[in-house]
């Protein structure tokens, strides 16, 4: 959450747009540069195309959690699209292919299938959590977004470790890599609806996948949307750390890690990819957001009685209807 976009997937925008510069493929004067997403790398590659001089076209899902991607997106200068959630991810993939095949100057990031997602962490995230961990990784524990940070840090994880146990994680609402159907969940940024690229098992019959351990990952972990909220707004209120979402089911599933008896005494790492504030549209927020509308209603004036009383609202005394 530290990277300048304000989420982990500002590494792979970056590695992705640069590579592509590098091979003569892409240039600010001729490119527009063009990517479907769930938000975090959407913003990171609106950053970079603000930096780098390129016109950018972000293609999200119209759904209200959206809507602090839409205003960063936005203020960073690039168009959104609003895609249709009821076809999908893939149908918004489609939908970015169809654009592209009509307009040559527009280059298709491609965040899902670029395997400069996972090649930047393997050379960045993975050594970097190694280093801070001075060298004691026993689990890492992350969600599958696109797959490419567990496919890149557990690559390099047991590259330094052969015993450090990958856990990759969705929604229990939609566990596709181990055969499930997709259905609705509210973890943001888990589970579009396809099983990842940069993970074994994306070319095989769906009916052959199952919960045993294939390629870099060790265990197919999940977790409950409610869990997930509940996991936030634990983390947030006794911890005093601010995250989403997609973090609170990943920590969540770190605690049952945890409390397992083979655990004890061993490290546990998990990402956290961006800051909870950036999630106030979701329903997380949903019991502060109504209740500071009931204190800042929308489009009410600032009080200019200077008989009225010092304090206007006193939160401790708010009752939720």
């Amino acid at each position: 959450m530290q990277n300048p976009g304000g989420s982990l997937k500002d590494r792979i925008a970056y590695n992705m747009i640069n590579q592509a510069e590098k091979r003569g493929e892409i240039s600010p004067d001729k490119t527009t540069l063009i990517e479907f997403t769930s938000g975090n790398t959407g913003i990171g590659i609106a950053m970079c195309a603000a930096a780098m001089g390129y016109k950018c076209i972000i293609v999200m899902s119209a759904k209200r959690p959206m809507l602090e991607r839409y205003l960063t997106c936005r203020q960073f200068g690039a168009t959104v699209h609003l895609s249709n959630p009821s076809l999908g991810a893939l149908g918004a993939i489609a939908y970015v292919k169809k654009l592209c095949a009509d307009n040559p100057s527009y280059y298709w990031v491609d965040q899902f299938g670029n395997m400069e997602n996972p090649e930047v962490h393997v050379a960045t995230t993975g050594p970097e959590i190694w280093e801070q961990a001075s060298g004691q990784v026993d689990y890492f524990v992350h969600g599958i977004g696109t797959g490419g940070c567990v496919a890149g840090v557990g690559k390099f994880l047991k590259s330094k470790n052969a015993d450090c146990k990958v856990v990759a994680l969705e929604p229990s609402e939609a566990r596709v890599h181990t055969g499930a159907d997709n259905s609705k969940h509210g973890i943001i940024g888990w589970s579009p609806g396809m099983h990842s690229q940069f993970l074994e098992g994306h070319d095989q019959p769906k009916q052959t996948l199952s919960d045993a351990p294939r390629g870099v990952v060790d265990e197919w972990g999940h977790t409950l949307t409610k869990d997930a909220v509940a996991t936030c707004l634990k983390v947030t209120q006794t911890e005093g750390m601010m995250i989403g979402p997609s973090s609170g089911a990943a920590v969540d599933y770190a605690f049952k890690i945890a409390s397992r008896p083979e655990a004890a005494g061993k490290t546990i790492v998990v990402v956290i990819p961006s800051h909870g504030i950036r999630y106030v549209a979701h329903p997380l927020w949903g019991a502060v957001s109504a209740e500071a509308d009931k204190a800042l209603p929308p489009g009410q004036e600032p009080c200019s009685d200077k008989t009225a009383p010092a304090c206007l609202w006193n939160s401790s005394t708010y009752t939720p209807s």
